[in-house]
């Protein structure tokens, strides 16, 4: 190719994968609004007082409680709602908190939601009509700024950076009036509160209050303001106006009638919080407790291999972890231990400490291909002792509906996948997040969290653990004569099963990210 025609084939390139990408616009920082500017606010300030500087906690420990948390905040909010999200799917309750968000925005409130670029792909238009109403702000964390326009075009704009695009922000928060927050492993979407026929993920979210909120919103504010985040708008060849906006709300009233007609269970299942609220109930049954809030600094995916140890949510929660001395339960939906991760386990195990953990099998985890960076780490951790549950695709039969997080799916038939994230030490503290114990939390994603100093709440985590341990629900991975098994229950009846449960395919997806190295990428 002569040097005039190459010169043009790479300016084309530049211009097809640069799709409606614009220049940056001016920004203003902002922060989080003082609780005390509302009178929501006010009333949770009120109630905190008496515990001298202690917040309130109380577990959202199944879906319904989950999705009537958020809707309830929205309806109380009275000055802000601040949301930090990693994934946010289409859906009738994704659909159903939208409604809320725009009638707050209607009254007033400002709506700051900052979205990891994955949740925007190929959607920006559409997510962008939101933020045409004066109230409501939305930007994206580390986005792609090159060919955003077609799925094609996105591939090739990652590709020409690979290290920074597999950094994403994991971090999920949800908070109002700067005084009340929900923490956890849950993103939106029917899958997360049990109104998707085919899966249902069993999670863990916390509702916080008083000064953890605050701590939190803190959080917020390094996200929104960091020169990571923008504003949506940067990346529209053209914004959308007012009546882009209304067009979007009559579609989503449609929609939501259609839905009330067409399913009207499910429908009446996410509604409950319209004429059963239950935040005040929840208000009065908070445990009060010292509390640390946690998080990665935004900075940490920009770091050139390994970050700042001075940047990770590990470095502060180091101190918990290093100091169990009687008992460490984890929970974790993907669990990839690494060399370090397989030294302090069994280091903890042979010192004396009781290792449990819960994570997925085989046949239940939506990512094959991180359980095949878990299982080679199986044999040398069941030798030191720990213990490994993993949660079974659907109960065993005779387990009944089982309370709390892992209950039967409304839906029969429906498999199950866990996406908790928790550690309790010591039956004394307890964290609960968005932090996975494997490689992407530790070093590649930014992740979030609460870790609470309180017996009474880390036996509620607890049991909630020993539930999803239980023979009916979860596959014991065990040693015999050298040899792993998984011992189950079916009927009230213990049964050994000498081959891995999982279908051909998972078994493939495992194997191949072992075989190809993708370990520190999991």
């Amino acid at each position: 190719m002569r040097p005039g025609k190459k010169l043009l084939a790479v300016w084309l390139l530049a211009l097809l994968i640069s799709g409606c990408a614009t220049l940056d616009v001016p920004r203003e920082p902002s922060q989080a609004l003082p609780a005390a500017g509302s009178s929501f606010g006010r009333s949770i300030q009120a109630q905190a007082a008496p515990h001298q500087g202690q917040s309130g906690f109380r577990l959202l420990s199944n879906s319904t409680e989950a999705f009537m948390a958020r809707a309830e905040l929205i309806r109380n909010a009275q000055t802000s709602l601040d949301l930090q999200y990693y994934i946010v799917h289409d859906g009738i309750s994704t659909r159903m908190l939208v409604e809320e968000l725009l009638k707050a925005a209607d009254r007033g409130v400002r709506v700051r939601i900052l979205l990891d670029d994955t949740t925007s792909d190929g959607l920006d238009q559409i997510i962008a009509t939101l933020a045409a109403h004066p109230q409501i702000q939305i930007r994206l964390f580390n986005p792609l700024h090159l060919g955003r326009s077609t799925g094609v075009t996105r591939t090739m704009g990652r590709l020409f950076d690979l290290s920074l695009q597999h950094r994403r922000m994991h971090n999920k928060l949800w908070l109002a009036d700067n005084s009340a927050a929900i923490v956890g492993g849950r993103n939106l979407g029917d899958e997360y509160f049990d109104a998707e026929p085919n899966l249902n993920f069993t999670d863990i979210d916390m509702l916080s209050v008083g000064p953890v909120a605050e701590q939190l919103g803190h959080s917020f504010d390094q996200y929104w303001n960091s020169a990571l985040s923008k504003p949506i708008d940067e990346f529209l060849s053209s914004r959308p106006t007012a009546k882009d906006l209304q067009n979007t709300r009559t579609r989503l009233e449609e929609s939501l009638q259609e839905t009330r007609k067409q399913n009207h269970a499910l429908y009446q299942q996410l509604m409950i919080y319209d004429k059963h609220p239950r935040l005040d109930i929840w208000r009065r049954e908070l445990i009060w407790a010292w509390n640390q809030a946690l998080w990665d600094a935004p900075s940490k995916v920009l770091s050139k291999g390994e970050p700042d140890p001075q940047l990770l949510l590990t470095t502060q929660l180091a101190p918990e972890l290093n100091g169990v001395s009687k008992e460490l339960i984890m929970i974790s939906a993907y669990f990839v231990p690494g060399q370090p991760g397989l030294v302090y386990l069994t280091g903890r195990a042979d010192a004396g400490v009781s290792v449990s953990l819960l994570t997925n099998a085989l046949e239940a985890t939506d990512v094959p291909a991180v359980h095949g960076g878990y299982a080679p780490y199986r044999k040398a951790l069941l030798e030191h002792g720990v213990k490994l549950f993993e949660l079974r695709r659907q109960p065993g039969a005779g387990s009944g509906s089982g309370p709390h997080l892992f209950r039967r799916s409304a839906y029969q038939g429906s498999d199950s996948s866990l996406h908790s994230k928790a550690m309790i030490f010591d039956q004394q503290k307890s964290f609960i997040g968005s932090f996975n114990f494997d490689p992407r939390s530790v070093l590649w994603n930014t992740e979030v969290g609460v870790l609470v100093d309180s017996p009474e709440l880390a036996a509620h985590v607890r049991e909630l653990a020993l539930q999803g341990m239980a023979p009916p629900l979860s596959y014991e991975a065990k040693l015999e004569k050298g040899q792993i098994v998984w011992v189950t229950e079916d009927n009230g009846k213990l049964h050994t099963l000498t081959k891995e449960p999982g279908s051909l395919w998972r078994r493939f997806n495992a194997w191949f990210s072992t075989t190809v190295g993708l370990e520190r990428m999991l």
